[in-house]
This record gives C-alpha cells, sequence and structure tokens, in this order.
C-alpha cells in the first residue's frame, strides 16, 4: 500500500513548479501502477497552452473556476468543481485560471518525474527521456 501525505512534498523532488503553477506528484512511473496521479495548484490569472502529445491525461476540478479551450474546436468549456475533462485524443489545449484552480490529475503513460515541458507544450515520451538519462 502506497500512503502519501501532499503536505510533506513541499520543498521535495515531488513538488514541481513552473510559470505559475505547483504539480504534487503523489504518484510516479516507478510505482508501478500503470497511470500517475497528480495534484495541480494553478494560480489565479494564469493561463496555459499544453499539448500532451505522448500522454493521455484526464483532469478534475476540486476548487476554484476557469475555462479549457480545445485548439482542434475552438470550443471553450467552464472549469469549476466538479467538472473534469479528458484529453483523449492528445488535444492541445489553454487552460485559464480565474481563480486558484486545484485540479486532481491523471497520466497514462505515468510520468516518471523527471519531465518538463517542451516549447510546444508537450512531455517527451518515457523513452526519450530514459535515452537522454
Amino acid at each position: 500500500m502506497i500512503v502519501r501525505d501532499m503536505n510533506e512534498m513541499k520543498g521535495t523532488d515531488r513538488a514541481v513548479s513552473d510559470a505559475q503553477w505547483t504539480s504534487y506528484r503523489m504518484l510516479l512511473a516507478d510505482d508501478k501502477m500503470g497511470f500517475s496521479f497528480h495534484i495541480t495548484v494553478l494560480e489565479a490569472g494564469s493561463e496555459h497552452t499544453f499539448h500532451y502529445k505522448n500522454h493521455f491525461e484526464s483532469v478534475y476540478c476540486m476548487k476554484g473556476k476557469g475555462s479549457i479551450t480545445d485548439h482542434a474546436t475552438g470550443e471553450t468549456h467552464e472549469i469549476k468543481p466538479g467538472v473534469m475533462y479528458g484529453l483523449n485524443l492528445h488535444d492541445k489545449h489553454t487552460l485559464r485560471a480565474e481563480e486558484e484552480l486545484h485540479m486532481a490529475c491523471c497520466f497514462n503513460p505515468p510520468v516518471t518525474g523527471k519531465e518538463v515541458h517542451l516549447p510546444d507544450g508537450s512531455y517527451a515520451a518515457a523513452e526519450d527521456l530514459e535515452d537522454a538519462g
């Protein structure tokens, strides 16, 4: 059984921050669960464009208010507590936080914790990280 306290992750390598967000990496690839699980907090007033070409992601909003725009369709959807979105087509999207957003996120394949966002908003494929490491 794996038990982790997000509050104990602050200041560790499991609390990854970049460009007005912090992601607490609760489960990573080395936990061997088949997915990774994160709690991500996005600062109010921030805007982020991501394109996870090598991962599927599902996200559930626990707190805050914002919106997500699908670049392929131009559709914008409200984000608020209780709303989930799944990036089942590796959808390029822009997420806007009107208020501080607290999001629960799952990635498949799981991230290792060493990923950084590439200029196009994606994470490198796991095999590319292994080759670089």
